[in-house]
């Protein structure tokens, strides 16, 4: 059966480059894979995502004139720096919202756990086209632009945790209990491997939070790396097209997405692995403020104030803190030199930050 995943070929998406040369895969062992399974492709073309930086992702290409047709590939990256990106559940929680309008994701089409074919296990999806903006700033977009794709981003998180697992086959999807706790366990474990000489705000802070961590929630589906730049908006509004990235997800914590969705309120502009807008004039820039984000979330769930969230803050800071340096630590340049020394910095910084959301939180109980 064709292959027909969408959009036509004739325009490529922004940020594709050639494959590069740790990323290259035998394009004939695809085509051949997947016409063993009824797909008429026909000879196909690749082109890498460049903005893929955990699992490498590449549009594929095949077909010509007005038949031309593309699809999107994802591939397991045995480097990738947490080992938590399992493409296999990546590609199960987006199968399972296929039928959740409010939380859009691409149609998935083929999971391939076989490593002979490619090398690792992949995936295939539809191409959606769209636009993706990496900047919390969303600089470029009109005032109302951006409070529409801020609220809108709000809007989707509390639909995706109004879905009942159960309902679409996720009950076994995670273990919901001591979420929080697992996950700063798994992050400080991470950071010790990867840090020279740990900062003692980071162990601090980490100390912090195995002793103050908010009691578990009722359990939700969880993305994990929910923010602005994981959207793609449709390419002439703000309507959201997709949902990206789910390599994270599990069942979890609502309030660990909703703090790190809500984290560019707390970080400036020159964080590197999470630009934000600390000190911006939010209503010059059109953006709501971070209460108004809350309100609305609640208002969507049907819960009352949070009475913990600068805990829930502090442990949104402290695990991308551990990102940050994990992925410094898998540069070229590693530990050492001018970059790893300007993150060092960076994440000193963001534990910092964490321990004014800690405090602010002791003086608040």
């Amino acid at each position: 059966m064709p292959l027909v995943l969408g959009e036509t070929a004739s325009t490529p998406p922004p940020e594709l480059i050639d494959v590069s040369s740790g990323r290259r895969f035998n394009v004939d062992a695809l085509a051949r894979h997947l016409a063993a399974r009824g797909f008429d492709c026909g000879p196909l073309s690749v082109q890498q995502f460049a903005g893929a930086k955990s699992n490498p992702t590449f549009l594929v290409s095949y077909g010509r004139g007005a038949g031309a047709s593309k699809f999107v590939l994802r591939k397991s990256a045995a480097d990738a720096p947490i080992a938590a990106y399992a493409l296999d559940r990546e590609y199960r929680v987006m199968q399972a919202l296929a039928d959740t309008p409010a939380v859009p994701v691409p149609a998935m089409h083929a999971f391939c756990a076989d490593e002979s074919v490619l090398g690792a296990p992949f995936y295939i999806m539809d191409y959606v086209a769209g636009r993706t903006l990496s900047d919390s700033k969303l600089d470029g977009l009109s005032c109302d632009e951006r409070g529409a794709v801020y609220r809108g981003m709000i809007d989707t998180l509390a639909a995706l945790h109004n879905v009942d697992a159960d309902t679409v086959g996720l009950s076994e999807f995670g273990r919901p209990r001591g979420y929080l706790a697992r996950q700063v366990t798994a992050w400080r474990r991470q950071y010790e491997h990867t840090a020279g000489d740990p900062d003692p705000a980071m162990m601090a802070l980490a100390q912090w939070l195995e002793q103050n961590l908010p009691a578990d929630a009722a359990p939700v589906i969880t993305h994990g790396d929910y923010r602005v730049g994981n959207l793609m908006l449709s390419e002439g509004g703000t309507d959201l097209a997709a949902v990206l990235d789910w390599e994270m997800a599990t069942l979890g914590h609502p309030m660990a997405d909703l703090a790190y969705a809500c984290l560019p309120y707390y970080l400036p502009e020159d964080i590197d692995v999470l630009p934000g807008i600390a000190g911006l004039d939010l209503v010059e820039w059109g953006i709501p403020d971070e209460s108004e984000l809350l309100k609305r979330y609640r208002a969507a769930r049907g819960l009352a104030p949070i009475d913990e969230w600068p805990a829930f803050i502090a442990f949104a800071l402290f695990g991308i803190a551990a990102f940050a340096q994990a992925v410094q630590a898998r540069s070229p340049g590693g530990r050492h030199g001018d970059e790893a020394r300007r993150v060092a910095c960076q994440v000193s910084e963001l534990a910092e930050l964490g321990w004014q959301m800690a405090r602010y939180h002791d003086t608040a109980c």
